[in-house]
């Protein structure tokens, strides 16, 4: 017996049987139904029809979005009112759409972009910056609200925060640090708050793609199950209060993003982020500010394998298929020869790597610690989907 919701566990059965199209397909309906949750919306059983349709490849995704939109036109004409499914449905498609394309760019332009196409039809002003200043009040908060950017400084700040990631090199940094950095630019990104709605799923979408663009393997498991504690960390990255002792921490943040990236299997439930939250009396785990963060040793080796993010990139495709060339590599990286050239050596360096046989017929071959650590993550993932922490009503009782 499975915690999954109902439309997950229909989804589900895609992924455990195992053809790769439709497994990746699953994932990206999975991903994107989750998300509605970070404003408490919920897909009508048409929209999942429509996923399942898609995923058994009897239709594309264009024709599942003009089936939505011709299925809300209809109910519209005859007088039917369903906002909420509406926009669920809508944006669900929409983000499926997005994440099943083999496309990227890192820009604020593409950032509009993807909040445009999510939100077209649905939100006043899609993929334009707010033009006034916004509070929101939050459960997490106790009712009290983030402090968001100005509206005259949405832009300016969203192009600084790009300049700073851009001009930051992942080369050099341990898994940990990364990951930390990674955590750190989303919070950035989704505390400038640049539209008016929709910023904390355009903001997941956009992270889910960059991310992509690295070469990291995603299962976005996490956003599926867990996208309401995501806004919920992002909150509390962004909220100090010092007269009630409250201050701003990444933890919880750090928490769900070494999950999603290092296979870590913190307990991701809403309570422990409420600024109220105090240790049980059962004993259970207070998770405050000042608490120490947990290491994540889910790795064998934990967060502490010896390989930077684009080295872990390079050790994930090998590892499925060790018999790709660097120009193959490069392709499927993003990046030039010469600089898979220069990561396969360093890993062969550290002894994460080696090379069996010749240039022409060879092989690469990841280390047994490598090994372990992938079928580890693999593991976890597994074990994820067929068990739940808590649900979205669960967290704010």
């Amino acid at each position: 017996m499975t915690d999954l919701k109902p439309w997950a566990f229909e989804l589900e059965a895609y992924i455990r049987e195992g053809e790769p199209d439709r497994a990746r397909k699953a994932e990206v309906w999975q991903t994107a139904i989750g998300l509605q949750a970070v404003d408490g919306l919920e897909v009508s059983e048409y929209l999942i029809d429509t996923a399942k349709e898609h995923i058994e490849g009897k239709i594309d995704s264009l024709d599942a979005r003009r089936r939505i939109d011709g299925y809300y036109e209809q109910r519209r004409s005859r007088g039917i009112a369903e906002e909420d499914i509406e926009e669920a449905d809508k944006v669900s498609q929409r983000i499926a759409e997005i994440l099943g394309e083999d496309t990227f760019q890192f820009s604020p332009a593409a950032l509009m972009a993807i909040h445009k196409r999510l939100f077209t039809g649905i939100i006043k002003g899609a993929g334009e910056v707010r033009p006034y200043n916004i509070t929101k009040k939050e459960w997490v908060l106790a009712g009290e609200t983030v402090l968001y950017a100005p509206c005259e400084l949405v832009w300016e700040s969203l192009k600084y925060d790009f300049e700073q990631e851009a001009s930051f090199s992942y080369a050099d940094v341990s898994l940990a640090e990364a990951v930390a950095h990674i955590a750190k630019f989303a919070s950035g990104i989704w505390q400038i708050h640049p539209f008016r709605e929709g910023n904390t799923r355009t903001t997941a979408v956009f992270v889910i793609k960059y991310l992509s663009s690295k070469g990291l393997v995603v299962t976005n498991d996490e956003f599926k199950e867990h996208s309401w504690y995501f806004r919920n960390a992002l909150v509390r990255a962004n909220y100090t209060d010092f007269q009630k002792g409250v201050h701003a921490t990444f933890r919880y943040l750090d928490r769900f993003f070494e999950n999603l990236l290092l296979g870590a299997k913190h307990e991701l439930k809403n309570r422990y982020l409420h600024v109220d939250y105090r240790q049980m009396a059962n004993g259970e785990e207070s998770q405050s500010a000042s608490a120490a963060v947990p290491k994540c040793n889910t790795w064998g080796a934990g967060c502490t394998l010896d390989c930077t993010l684009d080295e872990l990139a390079v050790l994930r495709l090998l590892a499925a298929d060790g018999s790709l060339t660097q120009k193959a590599l490069a392709s499927q990286l993003g990046i030039s020869e010469r600089t898979v050239k220069t990561r396969t050596v360093r890993l062969q360096e550290k002894g994460l790597l080696r090379r069996d046989g010749g240039k022409r017929s060879g092989r690469w071959i990841v280390s047994d610690e490598v090994e372990a650590a992938l079928q580890i993550k693999e593991k976890v993932s597994v074990s994820n989907d067929i068990s739940k922490e808590d649900s979205h009503h669960d967290s704010a009782n």
